[in-house]
């Protein structure tokens, strides 16, 4: 395996290893501030890296900016407030069904359609009615995979309108300022200590500059299925760093469901390859 095919695998424990260190100033800023914090952090590097032209859109270059923005923060909030409820493992497993679901919607093949089933019965396992269930953190593991559904769609439209990665840099801009209100108001109700504002930063760093860069070079040498199948182990990355770093653990059937989920997308994109 040659050094371009570990980029993948190294930005996505990247982003593991970020959302994890994000989680340990919960205590001070919330889940709120600490997307606020990464927002803040993502925003200038994809700036700097686009330098998009703002000026130049047009409206119909602007509007799915607009949604792709609103998009990137919901999406980012909705995984940290899940990962705050019911881990991070957990959480990120939720949120894999965005990107899963698009691809098996997409095909017509019965392989596609078992695995579907596959990632549904690992779902039932992961939502299967408890006392201790919460399904409030569950529903927002939903809610960030629609969001993260709906920006791969997003960032189809705006790839195609507007040139390079001008605009999800823009759309990052834009989702930096929709936070300005978030942060000023938990920076006024909880000051952040130096080492709750370190970890939100290193979270931004670790879960968005650095990804977004490794991704970036990967897709310019590595194929979207090969691509597709190291990006199909960030729910085991999540909960392997979650157990390391937050001292969360998973019991058996919660990592049959994770186990689950990765099987469906990993045949999936397998199975395009032969």
């Amino acid at each position: 395996m040659g050094c371009r095919h570990l980029i993948p695998a190294g930005g996505s424990l990247s982003n593991q290893f970020g959302a994890a260190i994000g989680s340990l100033a919960f205590p001070v800023l919330g889940p709120a501030g600490v997307v606020a914090v990464r927002q803040y952090v993502a925003a200038p590097v994809l700036l700097a890296v686009a330098r998009p032209r703002l000026r130049t859109f047009t409206w119909r270059q602007w509007w799915p900016v607009l949604l792709l923005g609103l998009v990137f923060g919901t999406m980012n909030l909705s995984l940290y407030s899940a990962a705050d409820r019911i881990g991070l493992g957990l959480a990120v497993t939720l949120e894999f069904l965005g990107p899963l679901g698009i691809a098996l919607a997409a095909s017509r093949r019965r392989v596609d359609a078992c695995c579907g089933l596959i990632a549904a019965a690992g779902v039932v396992i992961l939502m299967r009615p408890q006392p201790s269930t919460d399904y409030a953190g569950m529903g927002l593991g939903l809610l960030a995979a629609g969001c993260w559904a709906s920006y791969i769609l997003l960032n189809r439209t705006v790839g195609r309108r507007v040139p390079g990665a001008q605009g999800s840099a823009a759309a990052a801009g834009l989702s930096a300022l929709l936070f300005l209100p978030v942060g000023l108001v938990v920076a006024l109700r909880h000051p952040p200590t130096v080492g709750a504002a370190g970890c939100a930063v290193a979270a931004g760093v670790l879960s968005s500059a650095v990804p977004y860069l490794a991704d970036l070079f990967t897709l310019r040498h590595v194929s979207a299925p090969a691509f597709g199948l190291f990006m199909s182990v960030n729910p085991v990355l999540a909960a392997v760093v979650g157990w390391i770093v937050l001292g969360q653990q998973l019991g058996g059937p919660e990592w049959a469901g994770i186990g689950a989920v990765v099987a469906a997308n990993t045949v999936s994109i397998a199975a395009r390859r032969c």
